[in-house]
């Protein structure tokens, strides 16, 4: 009997704007309960959109930035209690017009990659920023929570 191979999936995005220029990265301080904290823009994919379509609305939607030719650099995922999996697509661009502005997602500002620490982050984002950075790693998996919440990190 064949196994198996459909599941459940949540997919969504993320995408670090950077600027060609100074280098900062542009962030959001999202106020988001599930998930609160500094982190890049991003969201869910909606139904007949691709993953790539949802980027670039996402990006315009928190940041008031129209994203040009963002690159995929990875994958985020890890199980979900039920079964199924979460899947975060990541992508960086580094061309862009318009004028940042707020969303009801968060404040939106620029910072570097070595003030980003010193900002309260979202579980589990400082280890997905490898992701972004490291043409050799392209998935950061979660797996095995333990008691206290804390996942085990993987990267490939």
């Amino acid at each position: 009997m064949a196994e198996n191979r459909y599941q459940a999936i949540e997919i969504t995005n993320m995408i670090m704007i950077e600027n060609p220029v100074t280098h900062e990265i542009l962030v959001e301080d999202r106020k988001n309960p599930k998930w609160p904290g500094v982190t890049f823009p991003g969201g869910h994919v909606e139904a007949g959109e691709t993953v790539v379509e949802s980027a670039y609305r996402e990006a315009l939607e928190e940041t008031g930035l129209t994203i040009e030719n963002p690159v995929m650099v990875g994958i985020k995922e890890w199980p979900l209690a039920d079964g199924a999996r979460y899947v975060v697509f990541l992508f960086k661009a580094t061309a862009y017009t318009g004028e940042i502005k707020a969303s009801r997602e968060g404040e939106i500002f620029w910072t570097t990659r070595e003030q980003l620490v010193d900002f309260v982050l979202p579980k589990t984002f400082k280890e997905m920023l490898p992701v972004f950075d490291d043409a050799n790693i392209s998935e950061l998996a979660l797996k095995n929570r333990n008691p206290d919440g804390v996942w085990e990190t993987h990267w490939q």
